[in-house]
């Protein structure tokens, strides 16, 4: 059960509703200690007076702005707290706009919203409804560890959330800049026509269970293959970019590769040999394929074809034990080869039991990102 990270109400009129809010999403990036190559010590990060080199207490610390070189205007963390905003426990709703005039380069993190108590239903329901049905998004102010926010309250189908947003003056105008920038164009022809005949031929429904941080699996995938002694394949390069003077041709081969199965809404009804390396890295990944993260894409594809069935079994033992540490699988995969070094029977026994145990991965991602 999530706790929460802030409690207060929200008014907008002469209403109020007391809330709880709580954090909509969270991290599962895989973390790493730093270390000295070749050995196993932590490296730490510590507070240095850079001029007589001896360590400086956090107490003895303050902050300093620069107003010319090697001059500074210092500010004590006292007087910081003396002009920070008061402790509010109010998220003080000032206006409404239509949800869609809300440029998603201004969202920053999403917060669920509870009513505060089973008394507060109504009036949090009443709010969540009236914003859904009116299509409207709430605009207010808070404050939360003395600082304050920007926020959009929206509807979701049975929850009220809360997005912190950037400041205005935090937003970068892209005109200003980026180097340069397409003009519109006022006849835009036969490209924009069959462009837009791809655009439709990929539209899908949007099902984010489908989508997988590839990149993280692998990065776990490659912890566990050198925990286990394996070798790991590079993966291949990026595609190169479309000649401009083949675009068209370029439009026309995606939108019949899109019809016949090849863009990701229709990849599982696409034949194998179709498939990219990335979605057959999925599948192997679904199927518990041994050794994936060290194979080409032919080796991938031969792997699905075969139903996964290298390494079925370890992987069932994986999935059972999905919250194991990097640091314990390489540990148990030293076990694994110092015990084969003991005798061929011997190890053959050690070696399966501990392949079973040195498969334990991290957890799966959750389906929603980033915590508060």
């Amino acid at each position: 059960m999530a706790r929460p990270v802030w409690s207060g109400v929200i008014t907008f009129g002469l209403v109020t509703v007391p809330v709880r809010m709580y954090a909509a999403t969270e991290d599962h990036t895989t973390r790493f200690h730093q270390l000295q190559r070749g050995t196993n010590d932590r490296v730490r990060v510590k507070r240095v007076n850079e001029r007589t080199g001896k360590n400086v207490d956090r107490d003895d610390i303050v902050k300093g702005y620069e107003i010319g070189e090697g001059e500074y205007i210092t500010v004590e963390p006292a007087e910081l707290n003396e002009i920070a905003p008061g402790k509010s426990q109010v998220i003080d709703v000032s206006g409404f706009v239509a949800t869609d005039e809300v440029d998603p380069v201004y969202f920053v993190r999403p917060y669920y919203l509870s009513p505060s108590g089973e008394q507060y239903a109504k009036p949090y329901e009443l709010l969540r409804a009236a914003l859904a049905d009116s299509g409207k998004t709430g605009i207010a102010t808070f404050v939360m560890h003395s600082r304050e926010y920007l926020v959009a309250l929206r509807a979701a189908d049975a929850v009220l959330t809360l997005h912190t947003l950037h400041w205005s003056d935090e937003v970068r105008d892209p005109n200003e800049e980026l180097p340069a920038l397409p003009g519109r164009q006022r006849s835009r022809g036969k490209e924009l026509k069959t462009a837009e005949q791809l655009i439709d031929s990929m539209s899908t429904t949007w099902r984010p269970e489908e989508y997988t941080d590839t990149y993280e699996d692998r990065v776990r995938a490659l912890v566990e293959a050198k925990a286990n002694g394996e070798e790991v394949t590079p993966e291949e390069g990026p595609p190169e970019a479309t000649n401009v003077v083949d675009l068209s041709e370029a439009l026309n081969r995606s939108i019949e590769r899109a019809r016949s199965g090849g863009s990701r809404s229709r990849e599982r009804a696409a034949p194998l040999k179709d498939l990219g390396k990335d979605e057959l890295y999925r599948r192997a990944a679904g199927l518990g394929v041994r050794g994936r993260s060290s194979m080409t894409r032919d080796q991938l594809l031969d792997a699905v074809e075969k139903g996964g069935s290298k390494g079925t079994s370890r992987n069932k033992s994986m999935s059972q034990s999905k919250s194991a540490s990097p640091s314990k699988r390489a540990s148990q995969g030293t076990s694994k080869r110092a015990s084969q070094g003991k005798g061929k029977s011997a190890g053959a026994a050690t070696g399966k039991s501990t392949g079973r145990s040195a498969s334990k991965r991290g957890s799966k991602r959750a389906g929603t990102r980033r915590a508060a």
